[in-house]
């Protein structure tokens, strides 16, 4: 497939018109494009931009192509982004941006996400210490970019509005633009993400110039970064501010090509202000210093008691957020699963660590943890006498077809006690969720007429995928926290179902435990046998391969294990590493849509609810 083709635009100062009448041009001229992506302040300077403004977000006005902005600040801002925070479409995991009218994506905070095969990591705003809600980034944005460098895989795309300080630190002083000052319009801790996140391109704004510095290297990584800083929309000097790329994503380029170097290459501008961090970190460890309250944050030690995981009394940040901790062992903060877990379930970050979020009911994610069936409210502030009930109601919960919260656009067929519906974030093209239409934690609680309508599910995949030359891999993970099952299909290449119960017992191996093997055939059923070895006050997981055993596993209490096994296993056995988190594969809704539509046009005559 040909690379996509991205519109990249510096501050828009609210001037829609001007920016989507040259957009529309281009794209007739040189395009189609795919998507444009705006840095720098995006809304009007002056009320005299409010009506400009409100043609667009009202719906007067066409906005012609997928548009994506981190400068949300500016006159009119908070009435608009407000708006969007409440709109019931933008709850949960949105690192994809919050709709704010058809086409117009707002990318709040910081995150991640997928554009096309692109890559796209984004830091929203301005530098804020005061946790002002728009226009501002917070320390928190930035511990979650830093997790983001720790996770595998190579960033396309880094948006950013202010310059990184420092980026033309050795580039040719006969290419820097008129007039730039290192010391207006540039921010430290942007230079401090960059050099960790290490991009493909870094994009920034709210300069007013357009520079496109030498491609430089990057320590500890073989690929080069570009850094583009574009002028603003309509701007009296008539420097560019829109500009075009069409980069191959890094996840399907070779080793080779993600190494070749222009003639131009420098050395990276961060060099020497990386190596001082380093020593510093070298230097501190055994402090509770500032620096280290940036990586390593939040006072959590009645919540640890709770949890039972050790005498610590804060927990590791980079550990919670991507799983992982560069310090290992030596790392003097607690390592809390638990806490992991509830993250991965869509938990506010900030009440996880600090057991209360500042932005109320504006914040977009889930404000409880559930200890023993026991629900610690937001409004108690993670208060130990928070009172008990439903850790995520029927209400709240993502899969319950009555659920404000439930994905409906990514249903795609529903029976008498299950519906089917394609995953959030997919591993693969195709990947399936078979799940209860009663709120129950696990499918093996269900009775008998439950258990034939699931393996009906489960024989029409298993002939959907043979049609296409696949075999497919059923699992499921349930614990105390999980309220709702969702049953997993994962289709693989047939040539590879040989090889999938050797890789699953080597993960297993290497977390220290066996798995129990139950062989089956036509004559048995599989999953009588696993109600076997099942046991409702324990954790459980269980796969069932192509050949048709079932590899289950009852986790002991104090057991750690990763709420993403199953995905991790097969991401591994298909070398898809940086696919294994399900949030580095988030589509757009429209992309989703569009998935969804095809997927029941290629399975409907497969369908046994058609």
């Amino acid at each position: 497939m040909a690379p996509p083709r991205i519109l990249l635009c510096g501050d828009v100062l609210g001037r829609l018109n001007q920016l989507f009448k040259r957009v529309s041009s281009v794209n007739k001229s040189a395009g189609p494009f795919d998507a444009l992506l705006c840095v720098g302040q995006f809304f009007p300077d002056s009320p005299d931009g409010l009506d400009e403004l409100a043609d667009y977000t009202e719906g007067r006005s066409k906005v012609p192509l997928p548009t994506y902005f981190v400068g949300d600040y500016g006159v009119g801002a908070f009435k608009v982004l407000s708006a969007a925070t409440r709109d019931s479409a933008n709850k949960g995991f949105k690192m994809d941006g919050l709709r704010v009218c058809e086409n117009l994506f707002w990318l709040k905070g910081s995150g991640k996400f997928t554009l096309h095969g692109l890559s796209v990591a984004y830091l929203s705003g301005r530098h804020s210490s005061d946790g002002q809600q728009f226009g501002m980034y917070t320390q928190d944005d930035v511990d979650a970019l830093r997790a983001i460098a720790e996770e595998p895989g190579i960033v396309d795309l880094f948006l950013t509005n202010e310059w990184p300080s420092g980026v033309t630190n050795g580039a040719a002083t006969s290419d820097l633009p008129l007039g730039f000052s290192d010391s207006f319009g540039s921010d430290s801790a942007v230079s401090e993400l960059v050099a960790e996140i290490k991009p493909r391109y870094h994009i920034a704004g709210t300069k007013g110039i357009f520079y496109a510095r030498e491609p430089y290297s990057n320590i500890d990584a073989v690929h080069i970064t570009r850094f583009l800083g574009l002028a603003s929309v309509g701007n009296k000097d008539k420097q560019k501010f829109i500009h075009a790329i069409s980069p191959t994503p890094a996840s399907v380029m070779s080793a080779v090509e993600l190494s070749m170097k222009s003639s131009n290459t420098t050395l990276s501008p961060y060099t020497y202000s990386e190596q001082t961090v380093h020593a510093k970190e070298a230097t501190k460890r055994h402090s509770d210093s500032v620096d280290d309250s940036q990586y390593w944050r939040y006072d959590v030690s009645q919540k640890r008691q709770r949890y039972g995981a050790g005498d610590g009394d804060k927990l590791c940040f980079k550990f919670v957020s991507s799983g992982s901790c560069p310090r290992g062992e030596k790392c003097n903060f607690q390592h809390d699963s638990n806490a992991r877990e509830q993250s991965l379930r869509g938990v506010c970050f900030d009440f996880i660590n600090k057991g209360k979020c500042e932005r109320g009911p504006d914040c977009n994610f889930k404000h409880s943890l559930q200890d023993e069936g026991e629900s610690y409210s937001h409004k108690k502030q993670g208060s130990e006498n928070a009172s008990t009930n439903s850790y995520r109601s029927k209400k709240e919960c993502w899969f319950c077809l009555s659920s404000p919260n439930v994905e409906s656009h990514l249903i795609t067929s529903i029976g008498e006690h299950y519906y089917c519906a394609l995953a959030k974030g997919p591993l693969v093209e195709d990947h399936v969720l078979i799940i209860p239409i009663e709120h129950l934690p696990n499918t093996l609680l269900l009775p008998l007429e439950h258990e034939t309508e699931l393996r009906r599910f489960q024989n029409s995949l298993k002939r959907y995928y043979k049609n296409q030359g696949k075999s497919v891999v059923f699992f499921e993970w349930f614990s105390k926290r999980i309220t709702h099952a969702n049953h997993q299909a994962v289709p693989i290449p047939s040539s590879r179902a040989v090889v999938v119960q050797d890789i699953f017992n080597l993960a297993a191996e290497k977390l220290g435990f066996k798995f129990v093997a139950l062989k089956t055939n036509e004559n048995a059923d599989g999953r009588k046998l696993l109600k076997t070895q099942f046991d409702k006050d324990f954790s459980f997981f269980y796969v069932e391969l192509p050949n048709g055993t079932i590899l289950s596993h009852l986790v002991e209490e104090n057991e750690r294990f990763p709420a993403q096994f199953g995905r991790e296993v097969l991401s591994g056995l298909l070398n898809m590493a940086d696919r294994a988190d399900w949030r580095n594969c988030a589509d757009s809704k429209e992309e989703e849509t569009k998935m969804v539509e095809d997927f029941k046009s290629r399975f409907q005559e497969f369908d046994p609810n058609n």
